[in-house]
């Protein structure tokens, strides 16, 4: 039998060895065998022993030479079997864990970190693969990084009223979603969508006429980076008073945030096409507008979508920062700072998780139009 050597299932034996060290993985172990006459709930009763063996068995077998998929297989049953074994264990006595839990819990993060290398370099023959490839190694990132959370905040007994763990949030996006709704009707639907087309359209229109008349780029780019530099948060309560509470204020403020980011990256864009293409252009007796639609304009394709992907999250940010200096009674810059005054905070997470939903969801709807628009480009063709 062949062995390998990696780093991570070695480091989590290690791990093992040590937790093996300490009598219990739980306080209230201890107290049942302090006084096994009392009544004490005990964590983990006959599953800490289970759990050992689960990752001892996925760290042994990831050191023998096996198929890398089937490697990654066992990697991912014995780390997430083992996750999961310890956040329902640890459920209902928050608080309690000993260093052998968490001993444990890393030993998992381990065995969880090299599966996704494993993954990451396998290479599948089709495309529909490495597609899925492409979605399942993030993934598992992004599901880690919640069962560390859920399993550190239930394990070290962090009150749930400074920071709630995944689950009491899910629940409470679940129980919640009319009031979700209708804060992301009036603040994604109306005030981003609205500023964001409005501020995008407005600088990438100054962009043109700035580039074609040499005194506007002069005056503009100057006021660009002043406007900038100016803090959002002295900006938003300023158009809030001059143009009322309703979404109008709020689309004023996305504007604000969006335009001169179009219009630097605009700019920049148009004088991306090389002397050749535009003295080949010229033999053909092209004049400027001829010139900018058939040549420049897709040379600066990839400036102006990482413009476009810039202001995705510069609206979000700007609309719901804005909503709290005044708003009607609906809004997610409006919840988070009405929960954030009643203690509310799983309200306040379900609310900030339903806003990174809608701004990856949105960047990835651009970034996925980018590939289609500039498919010659070498970033694209390179991926």
């Amino acid at each position: 039998m062949r062995l390998r050597f990696a780093w991570q299932p070695v480091l989590a034996l290690a791990l093992l060895i040590l937790a093996s060290f300490f009598p219990s993985m739980t306080m209230g172990a201890l107290d049942a065998e302090a006084n096994p006459t009392a009544t004490v709930q005990v964590p983990f009763d006959g599953t800490s022993t289970l759990i050992s063996l689960l990752l001892a068995a996925g760290a042994i077998l990831s050191l023998v030479r096996l198929p890398k998929t089937a490697e990654a297989l066992i990697l991912l049953v014995a780390s997430f079997g083992a996750a999961w074994m310890l956040v329902s264990g640890i459920s209902g006595a928050e608080g309690s864990a000993l260093a052998p839990f968490f001993l444990k819990l890393a030993a998992s993060w381990f065995l969880a970190w090299r599966a996704a290398s494993v993954l990451s370099n396998l290479s599948p023959i089709s495309a529909s693969a490495r597609t899925l490839l492409r979605l399942l190694v993030p993934a598992l990132f992004g599901a880690w990084v919640l069962i560390l959370w859920e399993a550190i905040v239930r394990g070290a007994g962090v009150p749930f009223i400074l920071l709630p763990p995944p689950s009491a949030i899910g629940l409470r996006l679940v129980s919640s979603v009319p009031t979700l709704w209708a804060d992301v009707n009036q603040t994604i639907f109306k005030s981003v969508i609205a500023g964001y087309v409005a501020g995008c359209g407005l600088g990438f229109g100054a962009a043109v006429l700035a580039d074609r008349y040499g005194f506007l780029r002069r005056g503009l780019l100057p006021i660009g980076n002043m406007v900038s530099a100016l803090p959002i948060i002295g900006v938003a309560p300023i158009l809030v008073n001059l143009l009322g509470f309703d979404w109008q204020s709020k689309a004023a403020v996305v504007i604000v945030m969006t335009f001169f980011p179009m219009l630097v990256n605009t700019i920049a864009g148009l004088s991306a096409s090389g002397h050749m293409e535009r003295d080949l252009m010229r033999t053909y007796a092209s004049n400027y507008w001829q010139t900018l639609l058939k040549l420049r304009l897709p040379a600066a394709m990839p400036f102006i979508f990482n413009a476009l992907k810039i202001n995705s999250t510069l609206a979000l940010i700007g609309a719901i920062v804005a909503e709290f200096f005044g708003t009607p009674v609906v809004g997610m810059g409006f919840r988070i700072s009405t929960e954030v005054g009643r203690m509310n905070i799983d309200m306040v997470w379900a609310e900030i998780a339903v806003a990174a939903l809608v701004g990856s969801l949105f960047y990835g709807g651009l970034a996925l139009a980018e590939r289609a628009v500039t498919f010659w480009h070498p970033s694209v063709r390179g991926g």
